[in-house]
């Protein structure tokens, strides 16, 4: 049975660790294990997929720079598709902003 009031209460829960950055272990397991003894079908997959990649959600470390450079190039690229050769790519992306 659906409970929206108890999946309107893990959701906050959830959002407030998150940016607040307060996914302490302990708290994001606590989180985790009602999730996981509430018995929302879809709360139990979503807790099941953060647990798989728990270290994104503890980790101070982004790669928001690396993947915001990597989308650049790619539009660069298909902008310039099949027009030029590796040397003018080369050079478009060293000097483009």
């Amino acid at each position: 049975m659906f409970a929206p009031a108890t999946t309107v209460a893990y959701a906050r829960r959830l959002a407030f660790m998150i940016r607040d950055r307060r996914s302490e272990h302990l708290a994001l397991g606590v989180w985790m294990a009602d999730v996981r003894l509430d018995g929302q079908r879809d709360l139990r997959t979503l807790a099941n997929g953060m647990r798989r990649d728990h270290a994104a959600l503890t980790t101070t470390y982004t790669s928001g720079a690396v993947e915001g450079n990597a989308t650049r190039i790619k539009l660069l690229k298909r902008h310039m598709y099949g027009r030029t050769n590796f040397d003018l790519l080369r050079r478009r992306i060293l000097l483009s902003p």
